[in-house]
Formats: structure tokens, C-alpha cells, sequence
């Protein structure tokens, strides 16, 4: 008998204040399967961790991984968790710091494609980030993760 584990990823929300208000930093999912798509597509930076690992110092790992950047110091803001559709249980924190989309370096994943093709081919983790207000936030980001938008959007009053 296979014992199922719930998968889990943490990540870090980055937000800053503009003139436009509160904005936040989301990164469009890499490979062929989101190229065309937008809603839906865009993701707080986070990825998976084993059961042994602080899903704190996970997200710091992951924000390295997927931007390619430092994570930021500052106060961490715990949004808590959200369960997505696909199961995978994600917990992120919220930090106040600026970022340049321009300064990533997206880490890369491997995948067969075309599919049953045999050839493999290298995509970035991330293929872009943005800033967004937050109402243009919750209509990209992956629906069960508008929750911590929410969240922060209650934090920073």
C-alpha cells in the first residue's frame, strides 16, 4: 500500500506601496502549457519542499531558485496556508521590499516536449514577473492564492 502525501510549497509575497496603492509582485509560470494563458497563470514565487525543511527557509530557497535573486530582508508578514485545486497545500509570506522584474534570472525546469516527442527541453520556472494592484492581482493569480492578496490587503489596512 502507497501512503499519499499532501504536497506543500511556501513562498514570498512581495508587496510595496505606490501611487497607485498597494501592489504586489507575481511571476508568470513558465513552459508550454501557460505561454498563452494569463488568468490563472501568475503565481506567488514558491515551489515544493519535503516534509524535513521549514517551509519558512523554503520560501527564502524558492525566491532564490525561481528569481535568481537574494530573497529580501524585512519583516515577514505570515499570510498562512491555502489549499489549491490540485491538492498542494501553500503557505507564503508577505515582505515589504522593491524589486526591478527586469533583475530576474529565472531558474529552469526540464520537461519532455512535444509531448512523446523523446526530446526534452529546458523552461524558465517563472518567464516574467509584474507588479499589480491588487485588483489586477486577483484576476491573474491562481485562484485559491487571491486568498493571501486578501490577507495582506487586511494587514496593511
Amino acid at each position: 500500500m502507497t501512503v499519499r502525501t499532501t504536497k506543500r510549497s511556501a513562498g514570498l509575497l512581495l508587496f510595496r506601496h505606490s501611487d497607485e496603492g498597494l501592489e504586489v509582485l507575481l511571476g508568470h509560470m513558465g513552459g508550454p502549457f501557460f505561454a498563452k494563458k494569463d488568468a490563472g497563470a501568475w503565481t506567488v514565487p514558491k515551489g515544493e519542499y519535503e516534509p524535513d525543511e521549514p517551509a519558512w527557509e523554503a520560501a527564502r530557497r524558492e525566491f532564490r531558485e525561481e528569481l535568481g535573486l537574494a530573497p529580501p530582508d524585512g519583516e515577514a508578514v505570515p499570510l498562512g496556508e491555502v489549499a489549491q485545486a490540485n491538492g498542494k497545500i501553500v503557505t507564503v509570506w508577505a515582505i515589504e521590499a522593491d524589486l526591478d522584474p527586469e533583475a530576474i534570472e529565472p531558474g529552469t525546469f526540464t520537461m519532455e516536449w512535444p509531448p512523446r516527442s523523446g526530446r526534452t527541453q529546458e523552461f524558465p520556472e517563472l518567464d516574467r514577473v509584474a507588479w499589480f494592484g491588487l485588483d489586477r492581482a486577483r484576476e491573474l493569480v491562481v485562484t485559491a492564492q487571491a486568498a493571501f492578496l486578501d490577507r495582506l490587503a487586511e494587514h496593511s489596512g
